[in-house]
C-alpha cells in the first residue's frame, strides 16, 4: 500500500497556502496475504473464534479499496476462481460453502455486482448444478443469505447461455409419478419466491429476472404470464405492513429491471396496463421513500419505453468531455452539433398520450420529499426528454422551471436543480434558455427559509452549485459570457458566506470547474488560489480574512456587500449576524463612498424596524460600519461626519431613543437589543461622533446603568453578552464624551457613576456586582483619579469571603479583576495620593484583598467555584506585580513577594489541571521576568536551577507526569515547603487517577532522597504536623491529607522514626488524628483515620499501645460499616506487622477478627471487643456517663 503525498495551493498574496496529504493507492499490495487467507479456510471454517477473525480481518482489507475498486480487477479472477474451488468441491461440508460465498459477497461490495458477476463460470454444465443448490437453500436462514445472493447473481450468467432451455429438460416422463419441472420453470419458481424474501438476495432476484426473462424463448412463453404476476402482486400488496413493503420492493424492483434491458418491442405492449396499474397504486402517497423511488424509477423506464430510443437532433452538444482531449484539439469557440442519423423518422413523430401522464409523475417526484427520490426523478426528466421533439422538450424545461417559485417548498427547489443540471449535462437545455434560467440559479445559490428556530435550504443551495458545475462542462465559453459576472459573483459569496461548510466547499469546486473549463471568470486563478477547498472550511477566516482579498477585486465588492446587507445581517443565526457585520466593517475600506452613501441609509431603517433579527444585525452593521469609516476619516485627520450625511448622523443618534419608546429593551428581544446598542455606544464613542451635551448621552447612560443592575433578570446564554459590552460601551463612553478637557473629569458624572457602583456592590444580585464591578474597573484614569481610595475600599469589601456572602463567588472573581484594573489605570507613584495613584498608603491593602483571595476555596453544586476567584487574583497578582516592578520596585517588600510566590507555588501543586497550569505560567512569568525583573523572590537562584528558562517552554502544567517532578523539587527550599505540601496534599490524596499516581511518585522520590537525613525529615515530618494542625476538620485539606499519610507509612518513609520509642512525631500525629474524627459522622473520614491508625503500628513505645486502644474503641463505632471495616484493616494490620501480638494468642485474635459478625448488634459486638482487649494487653475501654457508646 504506497502512501502520496501531494501539496497545493501556494496563492500570489500568501492567501489560501494549504498543504494537501492524501492517501493513493497503487496497486493490489495484500495478493499473498489473501491467498493465504483463502487457503487456510478448509482448516479453519468449524472454528468460529478463527472464522470470524479471518472475515474481519478479509474485510479490512477490502474496505481499504473501497475508493478505488478498479485495483482489484487484474486479481478478481484469481480470487473467484480460489474460493470456487472450495465451494464446488464434493467433499467441501456446507459450513465451508457458505464461507466461500460469504467471502465472494465481500468482494462483490467493493467491486460492484455487476462487473463482479461477469466472473462467474457460465457454461451449460454449470446450470443445474448452481440451480440445485440454490433450490437446497432455506430462505429463513439468516446467517447464509450471503450464498442466496451470490448464487442469484450466478444464475443470473449461467442462464444467459444461447440454447433453449427446453434443451435442458431431457426427455420428460410421461408418468405421473416421475413428472420433473422444467427448468425454465423451476428457475421462474425460484425467481418469484426470492423477490419476496427480506434480505438482500431480493436485489439479486430482480438482476436474475431481468436477464432470465428477456432471453428470447422465456420471453415467448412467460413473459405476458410473469407480468400478469407482478402486476396481480403489485395490486394486492399493502405498504402498510412490512411484508406487503418487502414484496411491493421487490415486484418494483423486477420490473424496473425488465422495462430497462427488455427489448422496446417485446415491452411497448405491456407498458399502459403497467402504467395503469400504478397510477392505481397511487405510490407517490406512500410513506416508504423506497416504494416512492422505485415507482418513480420504473415510470421513467416505462416512459422510454413508449418513446422511440433516438438521439435528439436538437441538441446542444459542446464536444468531448475529456479535459485531454480537448486540450489536444485547436480550440475552437463555435459548439459541435451531434450529427445523429435520421434514422428515417420525422422530427415531428407521434408521441404517445401516456408520456404526458409519464413526465407529470416525474415531475411530482421532483418535489418529493426524499432526496433519493428526487434524484430518480431527475435522472428521469433527463432521459424521456432527451427522445422528444424540441417544442415538447421546451415544455418540459418550462415545467421544471416552475419549481423556482417562492411558493414551492425547499424540496421542489432542490429537485428542480437537479434536473437542471440533468438536462444541461445532457445538451437538453438550449443556450435560448439560459437567461430564464441563470437568474433562478442565482436565486438558489442564496436559498434560506427560516423554519421555526433554524433554516433550510443548504441542499437547494448544494444543487444550485452542482448546477453551475454542470453548466461549466456543458456549455462553450461565449454561452455562459453574458453571465460570467453574476455566476463568478454569486459562487465567490456562496463559497464565503454560506452557512454550511458542505456549501461552501461545492461553490468553491463549481468556481474551480467554471475557471478551468469557460476560462472567462474574473481573476479566476487568483480567487481560487484563496477560496479553495480547505481554506473555506473556516468560517471566520472565510469572513473575515478572505473575503477582504476577494473585495479587492472590484468586480466582487459590491454583490458581496449588497449580500451581506441583503441576506447575512438579518439571518436567523446571530453568530452569522456579528460575522457579517465584521465583515462589513472590514469591506468598508474597499467601497468606502457605497457604505457611507448607499448601504448606511439602507440599514438604518432596518435598525428600529419590527424584525428583531433585522433590526440586531442592522444596528451592529451601522456602528460596524460607523467605526471603519471613522478610521479611514481619521488616516487624513477629518472627522467622520465628512463623510456621512446630516441626515445618517441624526438617525444614529435617534436609534436608542425609538427603541426605548417602543419598549424594545424588554423581554427576549431586550436579550439581543441592549448589547448591540451597546455595541452601537462604543462605536458612536470611539468615533467621535459630535453629541457631547446631547441627550442622547444620558439616554446611553441609562441603558448601561439598567443593563449592569439587570443582568439577573436575563436568560443565562445572554448574560454574558451584555455585561461584556455594557462595559466596553462605559468605557468608551467616559472617554469621549465626560473628559471636560484631557485627564480632566466631568465632577458631577464621576461622582455619579462612583458612588452608584460602588454602592451596587453591595446589591443582593450576584450578577449586580459583577457588573458594577467590571464596570469599576473600565472607568478611564480621569474618573478614578481622587476616587482611588473610595473604588479599592468597595472593591476590596466586595472581594471577602464571608458566609453571608457564600453565594457571591462570580462578584468576588470580578472584584478581582476589576481591582488590578483600576490599579493599572491609575499607576504606580510611591509618594503620592492613595486617593489618585497606586502607592506605599494602599499597596499593602491591594495585595492583601488579591492574596486572600487566593484562599478562596468555596464550593456549590457547581464544585470548586473558589477557583474561579483564585483564577482572576492569580491573573491581578502578576499584572499588578509586573506594573510595580517596572515603576516603582522599592514598593514591593520581600513580605508581600514570599507570600505572593507561595500562595502561586501551592497552587502549581494541587488537583485541577488548568488553574494548576494557570499557577504555573503565573509562577514562572514572574521568577523568568527580566523587564522588569521581580525583587525580593525567595530562593531565586535556586527556582532557576529547577526552572531554567530556556527549559520551560516545554513543560506542560496540564499534564500532571510533567509538573509534579519540578514541583516536589520545592519540597527542598524552607520558604517554600509548606505551601507546596499543602498543595500536594491536596492532589496525592484526590480522587483523579493519574493526578494522584504521578504526584505520589515524584513525593516518594523526594522523600526517598531525605530518609536517612534526619535533619531534613524532622523538618519536613513538622511542616506536615503544621499543615495539619492549621486544617483540623477542614475536610478539604484533612481527608485527602490522611490519605497522604496513609500512603507515605505503607511507603515507609518514616523508617528513621521507628527506632525510637515514642517519636514526637507518632505522638503529635497520633493526638491530631484523635481530635480530627472527634464526633465525626463522616464515614470517608473515618475509614481514612483507620488506614493511618493501622500505618502508625509500626512505631515503638507506648504510641503502640495508644494507637491500639484507638483501633479497638473503633470496632465498637455507632456505625456498623465502621466496625467491620476497622476489624478487615486490622486483621491485614496484624498480617503485616506480626510483632504486635503475643504469637501465643496471635491465632485466636486473627480467628475472632475475621468470624465475628461486626456488623450486629453492639452489645455482642462489645463482648468480642473485650476479649480482643485481654489478649492484646490493652485496657478495656469504659462507658462514658454522657457520651456516645464506644
Amino acid at each position: 500500500m504506497a502512501l502520496t503525498g501531494t501539496g497545493s495551493g501556494d496563492g500570489e498574496d500568501g492567501v489560501g497556502e494549504t498543504d494537501v496529504k492524501v492517501c493513493v493507492l497503487d496497486g493490489f499490495s495484500d495478493s499473498a496475504e489473501v491467498r493465504s487467507l483463502f487457503a487456510s479456510l478448509p482448516e479453519i471454517h468449524e472454528d468460529t473464534a478463527k472464522i470470524e477473525s479471518a472475515t474481519e480481518r478479509f474485510v479490512v482489507i477490502m474496505d481499504g479499496y473501497q475508493e478505488q475498486p478498479h485495483l482489484l480487477d487484474p486479481h478478481l479472477e484469481w480470487m473467484v476462481t480460489m474460493l470456487l474451488e472450495h465451494i464446488r468441491s464434493e467433499k467441501s461440508p456446507p459450513l465451508l460453502v457458505h464461507l466461500g460465498f460469504k467471502f465472494l459477497y465481500i468482494i462483490s461490495k467493493v467491486r460492484g455486482y455487476k462487473i463482479f458477476m461477469q466472473l462467474f463460470p457460465h457454461e451449460v454444465a454449470d446450470l443445474q448444478p448452481v440451480l440445485d443448490l440454490l433450490c437446497r437453500q432455506d430462505p429463513k436462514d439468516t446467517e447464509t443469505w450471503e450464498t442466496r445472493y451470490m448464487l442469484l447473481l450466478w444464475l443470473s450468467m449461467t442462464c444467459l447461455i444461447p440454447f433453449d432451455l427446453s434443451r435442458l429438460d431431457g426427455h420428460l416422463s410421461s408418468d405421473p409419478a416421475q413428472v420433473r419441472e422444467p427448468v425454465m420453470d423451476r428457475i421462474l419458481a425460484v425467481a418469484k419466491s426470492y423477490l419476496t424474501v427480506s434480505d438482500k438476495s431480493r436485489d439479486a432476484a430482480s438482476v436474475l429476472v431481468s436477464k432470465f426473462v428477456t432471453r428470447p424463448d422465456v420471453k415467448q412463453r412467460r413473459l405476458g404470464d410473469f407480468l400478469d404476476w407482478n402486476l396481480t402482486t403489485v395490486s394486492q400488496a399493502s405498504d402498510l405492513t412490512m411484508e406487503g413493503t418487502v414484496v411491493l420492493d421487490g415486484t418494483l424492483q423486477s420490473l424496473a429491471q425488465l422495462f430497462k434491458h427488455g427489448k422496446r418491442d417485446d415491452f411497448l405492449q405491456y407498458a399502459p396496463t403497467v402504467l395503469q396499474c400504478l397510477d392505481q397504486r397511487h405510490l407517490p402517497e406512500s410513506n416508504q421513500a423506497m416504494l416512492r423511488k422505485l415507482g418513480v424509477k420504473l415510470v421513467q423506464r416505462l416512459g422510454l419505453t413508449f418513446l422511440k430510443p433516438r438521439m435528439a437532433k436538437w441538441r446542444y452538444q459542446r464536444g468531448s468531455r475529456s479535459l485531454a482531449v480537448n486540450l489536444s484539439q485547436s480550440v475552437s469557440s463555435k459548439p459541435m452539433v451531434t450529427s445523429t442519423p435520421d434514422q428515417g423518422e420525422d422530427e415531428d413523430y407521434d408521441i404517445p398520450e401516456e408520456v404526458e401522464n409519464v413526465i407529470e409523475q416525474l415531475l411530482v417526484g421532483l418535489k418529493d420529499k426524499e432526496t433519493i427520490v428526487r434524484w430518480s426523478a431527475a435522472k428521469g426528466i433527463g432521459r424521456v426528454t432527451g427522445r422528444l421533439p424540441k417544442e415538447l422538450a421546451d415544455e418540459v424545461v418550462g415545467s421544471v422551471l416552475d419549481c423556482f417559485s417562492f411558493q414551492e417548498t425547499d424540496n421542489a427547489w432542490h429537485g428542480g436543480c437537479l434536473a437542471l443540471a440533468e438536462l444541461g449535462r445532457r445538451g437538453l437545455l438550449l443556450p435560448s434558455r439560459l437567461s430564464d434560467v441563470v437568474p433562478l440559479i442565482i436565486k438558489a445559490l442564496t436559498y434560506d427559509e427560516k423554519r421555526g428556530a433554524c433554516s433550510v435550504g443548504s441542499n437547494v443551495r448544494d444543487s444550485a452549485c452542482y448546477v453551475c458545475w454542470a453548466f461549466a462542462r456543458a456549455y462553450e465559453p461565449p454561452e455562459l459570457k453574458p453571465f460570467v459576472n453574476q455566476i463568478a459573483s454569486a459562487l465567490v459569496i456562496t463559497a464565503l458566506f454560506d452557512r454550511n461548510v458542505n456549501c461552501r466547499k461545492a461553490a468553491s469546486a463549481a468556481f474551480q470547474e467554471n475557471v478551468g473549463r469557460q476560462g472567462t471568470f474574473p481573476h479566476g486563478i487568483d480567487i481560487l488560489t484563496a477560496v479553495d477547498y480547505f481554506a473555506v472550511g473556516n468560517l471566520n477566516n472565510c469572513y473575515l480574512s478572505i473575503s477582504v482579498y476577494i473585495a479587492g477585486f472590484p468586480e466582487y465588492t459590491q454583490p458581496m456587500i449588497d449580500h451581506l446587507v441583503a441576506m447575512k445581517v438579518n439571518h436567523w443565526d446571530g453568530a452569522i449576524r456579528e460575522l457579517a457585520t465584521k465583515a462589513l466593517h472590514n469591506l468598508t475600506p474597499k467601497a468606502p463612498e457605497y457604505m457611507a452613501e448607499m448601504v448606511l441609509p439602507q440599514l438604518l431603517p432596518m435598525a428600529t424596524g419590527m424584525d428583531l433579527h433585522c433590526r440586531h444585525g442592522a444596528i451592529l452593521a451601522s456602528a460596524e460600519i460607523t467605526h471603519a469609516l471613522y478610521k479611514l476619516s481619521s488616516q487624513s485627520n477629518r472627522p467622520v461626519t465628512e463623510l456621512l450625511s446630516p441626515d445618517t448622523v441624526d438617525r444614529l443618534r435617534g436609534i436608542h431613543q425609538k427603541i426605548s419608546d417602543k419598549k424594545q429593551y424588554r423581554g427576549f428581544g431586550g436579550e439581543l437589543m441592549r448589547p448591540a446598542v451597546c455595541v452601537l455606544i462604543e462605536k458612536m464613542s470611539v468615533s467621535k461622533m459630535p453629541f457631547t451635551g446631547d441627550p442622547v448621552i444620558s439616554g446611553w447612560q441609562w441603558l448601561i446603568d439598567d443593563s449592569l443592575k439587570s443582568l439577573h433578570l436575563f436568560s443565562s446564554g445572554a448574560k454574558q453578552g451584555i455585561k461584556e459590552a455594557a462595559v466596553a460601551a462605559l468605557a468608551a463612553l467616559c472617554n469621549e464624551y465626560y473628559q471636560l478637557e484631557p485627564g480632566v473629569a466631568d465632577t458631577h458624572m464621576q461622582e455619579v457613576l462612583v458612588s452608584q457602583y460602588i454602592e451596587a456592590l453591595k446589591s443582593p444580585e450576584v450578577l449586580t456586582r459583577c457588573g458594577c464591578a467590571l464596570a469599576l474597573g473600565s472607568l478611564p484614569r480621569f474618573i478614578i483619579r481622587t476616587k482611588l481610595q473610595q473604588i479599592v475600599e468597595g472593591l476590596q469589601l466586595a472581594c471577602a469571603f464571608s458566609q453571608k456572602g457564600v453565594g457571591f463567588t462570580e462578584s468576588r472573581r470580578d472584584a478581582a479583576t476589576a481591582l488590578a484594573r483600576v490599579c493599572v489605570a491609575v499607576g504606580v507613584d510611591a509618594d503620592g495620593s492613595p486617593d489618585c495613584v497606586l502607592c506605599a498608603g494602599n499597596m499593602q491593602q491591594v495585595y492583601s484583598t488579591l492574596l486572600d483571595c487566593m484562599g478562596d476555596y468555596s464550593t456549590d453544586s457547581r464544585g470548586d467555584v473558589g477557583s474561579w476567584v483564585r483564577a482572576a487574583a492569580m491573573t491581578s497578582l502578576m499584572e499588578l506585580t509586573l506594573l510595580v516592578a517596572t515603576s516603582a520596585p522599592d514598593l514591593l517588600s520581600p513580605d508581600i513577594i514570599k507570600r505572593m510566590m507561595c500562595c502561586l507555588a501551592q497552587q502549581s501543586a494541587e488537583k485541577i489541571d488548568r488553574y494548576r497550569a494557570h499557577a504555573g505560567a503565573v509562577f514562572l512569568g514572574l521568577l523568568h521576568s527580566r523587564t522588569p525583573a521581580v525583587p525580593h523572590i525567595p530562593h531565586q537562584e535556586e527556582l532557576l536551577s529547577i526552572f531554567p528558562p530556556d527549559g520551560v517552554s516545554s513543560l506542560n502544567w496540564n499534564a500532571a507526569s510533567q509538573a509534579f517532578p519540578h514541583i516536589t523539587q520545592l519540597l527542598k527550599l524552607p520558604a517554600y515547603q509548606y505551601h507546596t505540601l499543602l498543595g500536594l496534599s491536596v492532589s496525592v490524596g484526590g480522587l483523579t487517577e493519574s493526578t494522584v499516581r504521578f504526584s505520589a511518585q515524584s513525593l516518594f522520590d523526594h522523600l526517598k532522597g531525605i530518609q536517612q537525613d534526619e535533619a531534613a525529615l524532622g523538618q519536613f515530618s513538622d511542616t506536615l504536623l503544621r499543615i495539619f494542625k492549621d486544617n483540623l476538620r477542614n475536610d478539604r485539606v484533612s481527608v485527602p491529607l490522611l490519605k497522604m499519610l496513609d500512603q507515605m507509612l505503607a511507603n515507609g518513609c518514616f523508617d528513621l522514626f521507628t527506632n525510637e520509642d515514642n517519636h514526637s512525631f507518632a505522638v503529635d500525629l497520633l493526638a491530631l488524628c484523635k481530635e480530627e474524627i472527634k464526633r465525626s459522622k463522616d464515614v470517608q473520614k473515618l475509614r481514612s483515620c483507620i488506614t493511618v491508625y493501622c500505618g502508625m503500628i509500626q512505631f515503638q513505645g507506648s504510641v503502640r499501645k495508644s494507637v491500639l486502644l484507638q483501633l479497638l474503641m473503633l470496632l465498637c463505632h455507632s456505625f456498623p460499616v465502621i466496625r467491620k471495616a476497622t476489624a478487615g484493616q486490622v486483621y491485614e494490620m496484624l498480617l503485616i506487622y506480626d510483632d504486635v501480638v503475643d504469637p501465643a494468642v496471635l491465632d485466636d485474635v486473627m480467628t475472632l477478627l475475621s468470624d465475628t459478625n461486626w456488623e450486629s448488634n453492639l452489645e455482642t459486638v462489645r463482648t468480642h471487643r473485650n476479649q480482643l482487649c485481654d489478649w492484646l494487653d490493652v485496657p478495656r475501654p469504659t462507658l462514658l456517663a454522657k457520651g456516645p457508646a464506644q
